[in-house]
């Protein structure tokens, strides 16, 4: 009985990292909305530059801190922090600083989620059978396809994109690769908007954040897509696993 008491407070005490996380997020998206917007950077631009010229290796450093944290807590202002990330520091250092601190919140939100469910349910489904083990076996032999289109496409939230690969049992390295090199083509392109965001600010415009959805944009990321879809469409075609 003892055991069994030990078990469930373990699994318990797994679940705190990830809890906290809901916590935060929820904390933050309750209190925090207008904290990181356009009119904020608009307001304080001359300030941050100033401080960028004066401190810069700190100034990417704090800056990617508070990226990790907007991104690992699920905060309001990811994409503006992507903004401010190409206004600072320019689109190639600047997509640099926001790609790898995405990737680092996102690793963070799924090891949390892997140490306090994730391993529990991967193993239920390699031990189920039927069409959940149907479904596990055909994600295991396509994870590079799965990981690569889940970060692809513009509509699947970042937040779910970290638990899905948490709850198949993707491995931790497989993860970091697949999502640092899946959101270059959206970090990129929002970090060039920031980049830009100097010319915005002298024509009192605000920037277009609906840039990834116009068809110069859009259509290259769609063909990406179809590209990481590819050999999972080849195995349906040929009569293989079935997904």
């Amino acid at each position: 009985m003892s055991d069994m008491t030990n078990t469930g407070g373990a699994g318990w005490g797994r679940m705190l990292p990830f809890a906290a996380i809901l916590v935060v997020a929820g904390i933050g998206a309750a209190t925090l909305g207008d904290a990181l917007s356009f009119e904020v950077l608009r307001n304080n631009r001359e300030a941050l530059l100033a401080y960028r010229d004066a401190h810069y290796a700190l100034a990417a450093v704090v800056f990617m801190m508070v990226y990790v944290a907007i991104v690992a807590f699920s905060l309001p202002g990811a994409l503006m922090a992507s903004l401010t990330g190409g206004f600072l520091f320019g689109t190639i250092a600047g997509s640099l600083f926001n790609i790898s601190a995405a990737t680092i919140g996102a690793t963070l939100i799924f090891l949390a989620a892997r140490w306090g469910f994730g391993e529990r349910m991967a193993v239920k489904m390699d031990t189920s059978q039927g069409r959940v083990k149907r479904i596990k076996d055909g994600i295991d032999e396509n994870q590079w396809s799965m990981l690569f289109l889940i970060r692809l496409v513009p509509l699947v939230p970042f937040f779910v994109a970290n638990l899905i690969p948490a709850i198949v049992g993707v491995p931790l390295r497989r993860f970091v690769i697949s999502t640092f090199v899946g959101i270059i083509p959206g970090g990129v392109v929002y970090t060039s908007v920031g980049a830009g965001l100097g010319e915005v600010f002298a024509k009192g415009q605000a920037p277009n954040l609906g840039v990834i959805f116009e068809p110069h944009i859009l259509l290259p990321i769609l063909g990406l897509c179809a590209l990481a879809a590819l050999p999972i469409v080849l195995k349906f075609l040929r009569g293989g696993d079935e997904l």
